[in-house]
């Protein structure tokens, strides 16, 4: 069996994890840690070859990619010390290629997620300004029937009341009030665990590159189409 294929015991650590999360615990199934972990890492750089194969991606390797299950408590009121999932996020590469990938595995609760988690001020300026004046465009790539089949929708939280500088009646005001532009895909534990998984995910991420391609244009572009990055 390939060894990026997810592992049963890969879920099956995480669940009892949920259960135990204390060190003492932890450190008596140190090696079941550390085979999960191994396993996770594998299938990241497997999705890392597939990913630049239709992308180019900054991340240099799985092992990069993949975040600590060390959870940072000092400045935490929840002092659980372990997180009870894996992941893992990919940037994408140049400063024309915007956005990244991140996906998660976890008991009921696996899935990916891709877009712009925390736009800086400048971008997200770009970002509503652009809403604002070509929310027609906006509409047909976000009503596309592959990404809403995919995705559903635009993912994300929102502001409490409009962005300064923009009225309620405006014909985009819901999708101004984003402050977060992410697509969402959620997996079941059985397709976490089917052969094909690696490829299941791959293809989701696939799926969002007319939208990257988009924000990209979007972020890197002034009206003119002159070049804001160099």
């Amino acid at each position: 069996m390939e060894d990026f294929l997810i592992k049963k015991d890969t879920l099956g650590f995480l669940s009892e994890l949920s259960t135990n999360n204390n060190r003492d615990w932890f450190n008596n199934h140190k090696v079941r840690y550390i085979e999960a972990h191994d396993n996770v890492i594998a299938f990241a750089d497997a999705l890392l070859v597939e990913l630049n194969k239709h992308d180019q991606i900054e991340t240099p390797s799985g092992k990069k990619s993949v975040y600590r299950i060390y959870k940072d408590v000092r400045f935490a009121k929840d002092k659980i010390p372990y997180n009870t999932h894996w992941s893992a996020s990919f940037k994408r590469a140049t400063k024309k290629l915007r956005g990244g990938y991140y996906f998660r595995i976890e008991p009921g609760n696996s899935g990916l997620v891709g877009g712009f988690w925390g736009p800086e001020p400048d971008d997200m300026k770009r970002i509503r300004q652009d809403i604002a004046a070509n929310y027609p465009a906006w509409r047909d790539l976000l009503g596309d029937k592959t990404l809403v089949d995919t995705f559903g929708g635009l993912y994300g939280e929102q502001v409490g009341s409009m962005p300064r500088g923009y009225t309620k009646g405006h014909p985009a005001a819901d999708l101004l009030r984003y402050k977060q532009f992410m697509l969402r895909h959620l997996f079941s534990d059985k397709e976490v665990l089917s052969p094909d998984f690696l490829f299941r995910m791959n293809d989701v991420f696939k799926k969002m590159r007319p939208f990257f391609d988009y924000m990209s244009e979007v972020l890197t572009t002034d009206v003119n189409g002159a070049d804001l990055r160099l």
